[in-house]
């Protein structure tokens, strides 16, 4: 946190990493909510820090990847020249009136920025000056989006499109409303080097127009005071290169030699926050290159004008941004995979949110790919990028789908904990995450006594030891880890696959009914899906048994093609070999190219192409299919859509009709599902999305002897109670709220016909109530009692006690009960409610952490028959204290001031027991706290025997 660290406290905050089960991070230093502190980022101190880390890491078995560049995004600093960042062709516009000699001074463009791209730089190179008739006027819609101005979040800001559109025809203006090329007339040698024009303007109205390059004003965010510059041209290898050689390169030096597998493992590409740019050096021969005609005929379509035609100039800027796209993609992310590679590292990326060149091809150059979701309560609905990285890990074979997972805002204000996360925690395990990536651990510079502690400004979910529940979270980490381990293995099952358009960029997002809705955590329905670029479809794509399948990588029974009027025909060839050799294909034929290579032949094949393929280029009324080779094609009917792909429903039933039958289904639509298969196992994770208990039917498309395994303890037991019918068992079942585990099939079903119920669940029985007073001891550091009575379970924010009912922390429950007699059968105690989190020890065992639903747990191994010594730990969550701490006699008692720079030494005033960021408590609103401790009933229950 800009420059507030400390030695000791790094190796602590590892430490703790350690002791709950974390065993890898990303490492970013921002500038956010914060004095600065007195280390400034890559100076000798600074870069001493950074090895300190990466030793301790490697001491204590921790993987490091570290961000491209200082803040939470791109690449970039203060070593990054003008010449070598993020650029556009920006232009200024003067009108003139001729026949007349004029000399003036033309206006330097000015700069392009957005709300998130403002460093302003002088820079500026002319690039040509022209002059054109004064009556043709800007008529491309859109043009700032589709010219590479500007790319804004698609998560946070309204209206941002997924893709852009690119039409068969376009409605054009009168002629004289287009640039032709008789019209615009080059008088850049003019053009002095002060930027002032003599020129003999010929007869009429005209407008010069002076174009040149500026930075587009991206820059390090947010970023630490020190290192706030540029960011690196991300469509020039050799840019990026020297951002390196002042960035990791100095730190690769420091820290070698490096443990292998521990310790500094990864590079980390972040969110994508840079937006776009439509300029580098050597643009010009690449766009012919790859292009295959000339570019600067057409340079004046960056002001809005049409030139020849819209739908030319439509043509030529999907080339622009096709071209960028590549670009970026081979000289940004592919040489970031060579250079991680060359240095022992594996490259992850998050290809979302603002991101020019399509966030599934920038995805799939990663080692690991990563999406981010935030909180359901306290952000941002991004559940489409988890989708993409989905897609991405299923379609390229990578086994591991990282997240940043739990980002808030902060409305959070320490509000969440394991069991309020394990909904969403479910969710992104069904969808196919399976390493999660906590938003954030905050440094905690200020050690033990100052608590909180620092935040990362405004944003949570303050996951890191200044929390009072840390010592117990390692409950819920296992949890994870247990779930994702098992969520790595084998393949994804999926059944369709949607093709998205060509062009960039590009956001996937399926049809809208093809999720469930559920606010920021839509579920999948009875058929798995992912999305497939093109440049996926065609580096990958192969038929195996009439499905499409990628090797190594998951397959597809159907594959969706967008609602696009027009495709290469490159692409076209490549859906016609698929179709060819047995592939399932629903879509409709399209009708012309969307680039200007190889015009107008390119219309002319597409054309050929499509008739061949569909026999017709006309739609039928209803749903027809066409066979084509060994494949079908099937389209009409209400399978023409005006959204971008057909509903769900009409794929599905399609799917039904072919005899493939859903996936998984519960009765009552209330449990959500994931999906991996391996050589000799289907590997089911299935949970319940309500918070109440459900008892329904479920389907599963697979055979075998089923089991359950729990992830909550790693239990597991055999499916006693089940049926097999044409591929499809049927197994009823029992969750308690938002209860999840796995069911595996392997081998062979012996189903013998139907069971009971119970031996799925068996019952247990309550046999004793711990009823009375109970001992309870609390943290007198945080204004507890040392030791107090409560005559019975209470709620802790009903004590007449200040220091009880505004306590934050851990409290200890003590009671001693008697076992008159113990058989052979399994013992658990059932806590009731608790608030927020509870650690069980019996007879001086540690028996566990209890942190969701069913809150209960095995005590078999520590009962005996006689006393028992039972003790409870229950954490509650900051917010009591914390607003205690704003009430008198607790409020701004303290005067806080670090001699050694942190802070910036300044003094600080803050309430009797805890400190933390300002900005993390600018929405801090409660007004009285939150239900806490041990509720109860307290009860110990007998089940089946051991």
């Amino acid at each position: 946190m800009d420059g507030n660290l400390s030695r000791a406290e790094m190796t602590k905050d590892l430490e703790s990493m350690k002791d709950v089960g974390i065993s890898n991070l990303i490492f970013l230093e921002v500038g956010i909510g914060v004095p600065r502190g007195s280390v400034d980022f890559m100076s000798e101190e600074w870069q001493d820090l950074y090895v300190h880390a990466v030793r301790e890491a490697e001491r204590l078995g921790i993987k490091i990847l570290l961000g491209a560049g200082p803040g939470w995004c791109g690449s970039g600093g203060p070593w990054v020249t003008p010449e070598e960042s993020m650029k556009h062709l920006v232009f200024s516009e003067t009108e003139v009136t001729g026949a007349i000699k004029i000399d003036i001074e033309l206006p330097i463009p000015e700069q392009r920025s957005s709300p998130w791209h403002k460093m302003k730089d002088p820079y500026y190179k002319d690039i040509v000056v022209y002059a054109i008739p004064t009556s043709v006027k800007p008529v491309i819609e859109d043009i700032n989006e589709k010219a590479l101005y500007e790319r804004y979040p698609y998560s946070s800001y309204p209206n941002v499109k997924t893709y852009l559109p690119a039409l068969a025809n376009y409605t054009e203006p009168d002629s004289n409303k287009m640039l032709q090329q008789k019209d615009i007339m080059d008088i850049s040698q003019y053009l002095s080097d002060d930027g002032h024009l003599v020129w003999n303007v010929p007869k009429g109205n005209w407008t010069i127009v002076r174009m040149g390059i500026r930075v587009t004003g991206a820059s390090t965010r947010p970023s630490p005071e020190p290192v706030i510059g540029l960011e690196s041209n991300k469509l020039n290898a050799k840019a990026f290169e020297n951002h390196l050689k002042n960035f990791t390169d100095v730190l690769l030096e420091k820290t070698v030699p490096r443990k292998k597998g521990v310790g500094w493992t990864g590079f980390h590409m972040d969110s994508w926050e840079s937006g776009s740019q439509n300029w580098t050096e050597g643009i010009v021969e690449e766009f012919k290159k790859r292009r295959g005609y000339d570019p600067e005929p057409f340079a004046l379509t960056y002001t809005g004008r049409a030139v020849g035609s819209v739908e030319i100039t439509e043509r030529f800027l999907w080339d622009l941004r096709k071209t960028c796209q590549e670009l970026l993609l081979e000289n940004h992310a592919e040489f970031a995979k060579k250079y991680a590679h060359k240095n022992g590292l594996e490259l992850t990326i998050e290809p979302y949110d603002m991101n020019p060149a399509g966030d599934l091809d920038l995805g799939a150059v990663a080692d690991v790919i990563m999406a981010e979701f935030w909180s359901k309560r306290f952000g941002y609905d991004t559940h489409y990028a988890v989708v993409q990285a989905t897609s991405i890990s299923h379609i390229t074979g990578q086994p591991i789908v990282g997240a940043e997972v739990f980002t808030s805002n902060n409305k959070e204000a320490w509000q969440e904990y394991p069991w309020s996360m394990k909904d969403q925690s479910d969710w992104a395990l069904a969808m196919g995450v399976n390493r999660f990536v906590y938003h954030t651990f905050a440094h905690k510079p200020l050690g033990e006594e100052y608590r909180p502690g620092m935040t990362m400004g405004p944003y949570g979910v303050h996951w890191d030891r200044g929390q009072t529940w840390w010592p117990m979270v390692e409950a819920y980490h296992k949890y994870i880890s247990r779930c994702s381990y098992m969520m790595q293995q084998g393949q994804a099952v999926a059944d369709i696959l949607y093709l998205t358009p060509e062009g960039a960029p590009m956001i996937f997002n399926p049809p809208k009914d093809a999720l469930e809705e559920n606010g920021a955590i839509p579920d999948k329905k009875g058929y798995g899906f992912d999305g497939c670029s093109p440049k996926m479809l065609l580096a990958r794509a192969e038929v195996k048994n009439g499905k499409i399948i990628f090797p190594g990588a998951s397959s597809y029974e159907i594959m969706v093609l967008p609602n696009f009027e027009t495709m290469t025909p490159e692409l076209l060839e490549k859906i016609m070999a698929l179709v060819e050799k047995g592939a399932k294909i629903i879509g409709a034929p399209p009708l012309k190219s969307p680039s200007l290579s190889d015009y107008p032949n390119c219309d002319n094949q597409v054309k050929w192409l499509a008739e061949k393929l569909w026999g017709s280029l006309h739609a039928p009324d209803t749903i027809s299919n066409r066979k084509y080779g060994k494949g079908t094609i099937y389209w009409g009917g209400e399978l023409i859509s005006d959204d971008l792909y057909p509903g769900y429903k009409s794929t599905s039933e399609l799917l039904d009709l072919m005899n493939i039958k859903e996936d998984f289904n519960s009765e009552n639509n209330t449990i959500r599902f994931g999906h991996r298969k391996t050589g000799d196992k289907d590997i089911y994770f299935i949970a319940n999305r309500t918070d109440a208990f459900q008892s329904p039917e479920c389907t599963f498309r697979a055979e075998g002897e089923p089991e359950m395994w729990i992830a909550t303890t790693g239990e597991t037991r055999k499916i006693k109670n089940y049926s097999v019918e044409n591929g499809i068992t049927t197994i009823p079942l029992e969750f308690f709220p938002y209860e999840s585990y796995f069911i595996t099939f392997s081998g062979k079903s012996e189903r013998d016909g139907a069971k009971k119920r119970d031996e799925n669940f068996p019952a247990l029985k309550p046999i004793m109530m711990l009823e009375g007073a109970w001992n309870v001891s609390f943290d007198p550091k945080f204004g507890g009692p040392e030791r107090i009575s409560f005559d019975k379970l209470q709620d802790w924010t009903q004590h007449e006690m200040r220091g009880v009912k505004y306590y934050s922390g851990i409290a200890t429950y003590e009671k001693t009960f008697t076992m008159n007699e113990l058989n052979d059968k399994k013992y658990y105690i059932d806590l009731g409610i608790v608030n927020d989190i509870a650690r069980v020890k019996l007879n001086g065992k540690d028996m566990g952490v209890i942190w969701c639903a069913p809150w209960r747990i095995n005590i078999s191994e520590a009962l005996k028959e006689g006393e028992n010594d039972l003790e409870i730990e229950v954490a509650n969550r900051w917010i009591n204290r914390l607003l205690g701490d704003q009430q008198e006699p607790d409020a701004n008692v303290r005067t806080v001031k670090f001699e050694n720079g942190l802070m910036g030494g300044k003094s600080y005033t803050t309430g009797r027991y805890t400190f933390t960021t300002a900005l993390a408590m600018r929405s801090f609103t409660f007004t009285e706290p939150l239900s806490s401790g041990l509720l109860g009933p307290v009860t110990i229950q007998m089940g089946a025997p051991e």
